[in-house]
């Protein structure tokens, strides 16, 4: 696992890169968000330290255009501190956000944390069905050969779910192991995406509800009959 790291600013990227490598975590640094695409499409990092203020594109904007390529871990690393833009960049599916100047202690933390639990998440390989496919280096389910158009923790949660057909999970049990902050959300937000994953599954085909219930006890993924 690598992060990729798009700072336009040479003494800060050198910093976090020196910092990182210190503690032996792979660091590729560019400078601009067209070169942070032509990274990610060469080889999808585990962590990308993202930088709003870039000199040919908007950060945001940025963010936008890698979710069209990959779901993998962002963390928004900017000199803003406007409350506005921290919560567009967590509404749009940041797992972080941290404003300079910052300690490189604390983000070699962070990136420690964040990594750790990506590890975890790839340990569970989840599987594929006739009907249902998942593309793990894309991070991409497709039911009948169309790709859903997940968010990042709908994609987590099916991609779990999926990883062992008829085990339940509880709500607590897909927060801790999807969400990057699951002490702040709350247990109905598991609710609002299992609603939402499987309308997006029966956009595809209405038949299909392979999201079970279990009352009392969570959910399951239950492998659809041909």
């Amino acid at each position: 696992m690598h992060v990729l790291l798009v700072e336009d600013e040479p003494a800060i990227a050198e910093t976090v890169v020196y910092s990182l490598q210190s503690e032996n975590i792979e660091c590729e640094w560019v400078s601009t968000g067209q070169a942070a695409l032509d990274s990610i499409q060469r080889n999808i990092p585990a962590l990308i330290l993202l930088d709003i203020g870039l000199p040919d594109r908007n950060g945001f904007d940025l963010f936008r255009g890698i979710r069209e390529i990959s779901n993998t871990s962002i963390v928004f690393l900017t000199s803003r501190h406007s409350e506005i833009d921290q919560v567009l960049g967590l509404e749009l599916g940041a797992d972080d956000y941290i404003t300079k100047p910052f300690s490189p202690r604390v983000l070699s933390a962070k990136v420690r944390a964040l990594l750790r639990r990506v590890e975890n998440t790839e340990k569970v390989t989840p599987k594929s069905t006739s009907l249902f496919t998942h593309d793990k280096d894309s991070s991409r389910i497709r039911v009948k050969g169309q790709t859903l158009d997940l968010s990042r923790y709908e994609y987590g949660v099916l991609a779990l779910l999926m990883s062992h057909p008829e085990r339940i999970y509880s709500r607590e049990q897909l927060m801790d192991i999807v969400w990057q902050r699951p002490e702040e959300s709350y247990d109905r937000t598991i609710d609002t995406h299992i609603k939402t994953i499987r309308q997006k599954i029966k956009n595809v085909d209405s038949s299909l509800n392979p999201i079970k219930t279990r009352r009392g006890l969570g959910y399951c993924f239950e492998v659809p009959k041909q």
